[in-house]
């Protein structure tokens, strides 16, 4: 097993005058499953293919186990990609697939015999190893996929949004199963995805980009509690937060439509205006907030989210509160919104965007 490092790797594309990947700076542990997310440019499957030496590094450097592979071909890496879109020999059975790794390396027959049947057991492939990809289903091939990776026993596996092409019963499934894999076989892990929502459930951290930059990097938790910016505030969570430009009043305290609301730390900086930001589930329906009218009542259940526009501060505004199913508003209906009390709003700096006190 080893760790992975990059230590400021720059990728610019040919013809191209902004970096791919800009001075990225980012420690994996050894064993760790750090999961890169991002909207589409933002730079995280481009990290993956240096790290894979399927790109070059134009600038900094990757390291792997403490060694600087920028220059290394990827056979020289020892690291084992797993692809969006399986990558499998349709003419080969799930048994060859698997051992196809082992095969070019000229491992013994009955060596990578054991070593299939190993890996099959631990997927749960054994009964599918003498079908072919196409008499399988996606989740299937998927597994086969991983276990074509496991099989090599590398130092580090690269994970490039394996679960998109997937419905999305099974990739909750598939989410549980590769979290479980990871755990049990302690290998170093990177990870890409689009989807947050499995950022957040699979990662051990969770490194967030935009624009080819590196935003923030850390534990699920932390992301949620904690967001640097109002990018990682708004990408972070489902729904996203609730950010409300807001007028300052000369106490500090945010103007709310009618309502003050506090925000320690602000009193004495000479901001006139601020972002605050709070999610569904601290806004709460009551009778002396923010007039809204209700466009869209999505049922989870036990709870329901409740989409409303607004007024704030003379701007148009798009509020979400998640309220109890039963006491959900209709379509149409207009309500009051405000933040509850419990629950203390997240402040960022109006021009900037960064995080604003603790």
């Amino acid at each position: 097993m080893a760790d992975v490092r990059f230590e400021q790797a720059t990728r610019t594309y040919p013809g191209s005058d902004l970096p791919a990947v800009d001075a990225l700076d980012l420690d994996i542990a050894d064993g760790e499953l750090m999961v890169l997310v991002g909207p589409s440019g933002s730079g995280k499957t481009t990290a993956l293919r240096m790290l894979a030496g399927l790109e070059e590094v134009d600038a900094g450097a990757v390291m792997i186990g403490g060694r600087d592979v920028s220059d290394d071909p990827p056979k020289r890496r020892d690291v084992a990609m797993v692809f969006q879109n399986y990558a499998l020999y349709p003419y080969l059975t799930v048994g060859d697939n698997i051992g196809f790794p082992l095969r070019m390396a000229r491992v013994p027959k009955a060596q990578r015999g054991a070593r299939v049947r190993e890996v099959a057991d631990l997927l749960e492939l054994t009964p599918f190893l003498e079908r072919r990809p196409g008499q399988l289903s996606g989740g299937q091939r998927q597994r086969v996929a991983m276990g074509r990776a496991i099989v090599r026993e590398p130092q580090v596996f690269l994970m490039d949004e394996p679960l998109s092409n997937l419905d999305a019963k099974l990739r909750v499934q598939m989410r549980a199963d590769i979290a479980e894999l990871q755990a049990r076989l302690g290998v170093t892990t990177v990870y890409v995805t689009h989807d947050q929502a499995e950022a957040m459930t699979l990662g051990h951290r969770v490194a967030v980009l935009r624009d080819a930059r590196l935003q923030q990097c850390d534990t699920p938790r932390v992301l949620f509690d904690r967001p640097v910016n109002i990018f990682v505030a708004g990408f972070v969570g489902s729904p996203s937060m609730n950010l409300c430009r807001v007028p300052l009043r000369d106490d500090g305290a945010a103007a709310f439509g009618a309502l003050g609301l506090e925000l320690p730390g602000l009193r004495a900086n000479g901001r006139r205006e601020a972002i605050v930001g709070v999610r569904p589930e601290a806004m709460e329906l009551a009778g002396d907030g923010l007039d809204a009218g209700v466009e869209l009542v999505e049922e989870l259940g036990s709870d329901a989210f409740v989409y409303c526009s607004a007024e704030l501060a003379g701007m148009p505004a798009r509020l979400v509160a998640r309220v109890p199913a039963r006491h959900a508003p209709e379509r149409g209906e207009r309500v009051r919104l405000r933040p509850s009390p419990e629950y203390a709003p997240h402040v960022f700096d109006a021009e900037t965007g960064e995080r604003i006190g603790a």
